[in-house]
C-alpha cells in the first residue's frame, strides 16, 4: 500500500458518489483484472454505450480510473489511490467499532453467570379496562 496524503472532503464526496452506483462498481470490478477499452467495457451492460461513457466520466472525475488514448480507442485502467483514501477514512470507524465491541464483550463477561437458575417468568400486563366518559 502506498502512502497517500489525507483525503479532502471533496475527494471523499467524489469517491463515495462514484461508488454509490452499481454500474460504476461493476465497471471498477471489470478493471480490477486488466485495462479495457471503452467499447469492451460497454459490452455486457444493460445500459447504452453513452450511459457507460457517462459512468466512466464520473469514475475519471473521482480519479478512480485513468483514461488514455490508444489510436482511436480510449483505454481505461483502475487507479487505486483514491480507493486507499476512502479505505483510510473507513478505517477510523473500524477502530471505533472494534473498541465498542470489545467494551460490550467485557461487559457481558463481567455479568454473573446465572446458568444454574431458570429464567424468571415473563411478566404480563393485565388488560386495560375502558374508562367511562364523564
Amino acid at each position: 500500500m502506498t502512502c497517500t496524503p489525507p483525503a479532502t472532503a471533496a475527494t471523499l464526496d467524489a469517491v463515495f458518489f462514484a461508488l454509490s452506483d452499481r454500474t460504476r462498481r461493476d465497471l471498477l470490478e471489470r478493471l480490477r483484472g486488466a485495462e479495457e477499452t471503452a467499447g469492451a467495457l460497454a459490452r455486457g451492460f444493460a445500459v447504452t454505450r453513452p450511459a457507460v461513457s457517462r459512468h466512466l466520466r464520473i469514475l475519471r472525475e473521482a480519479e478512480l480510473v485513468v483514461e488514455r488514448r490508444r489510436g482511436r480507442e480510449r483505454v481505461y485502467t483502475l487507479s487505486p489511490a483514491r480507493l486507499e483514501a476512502a479505505t483510510a477514512w473507513l478505517d477510523a470507524y473500524r477502530v471505533f467499532w472494534t473498541a465498542r465491541l470489545r467494551d460490550l464483550r467485557d461487559l457481558v463477561e463481567s455479568l454473573p453467570d446465572d446458568d444454574d437458575e431458570p429464567p424468571a417468568p415473563a411478566r404480563t400486563l393485565a388488560p386495560r379496562t375502558k374508562r367511562k366518559p364523564r
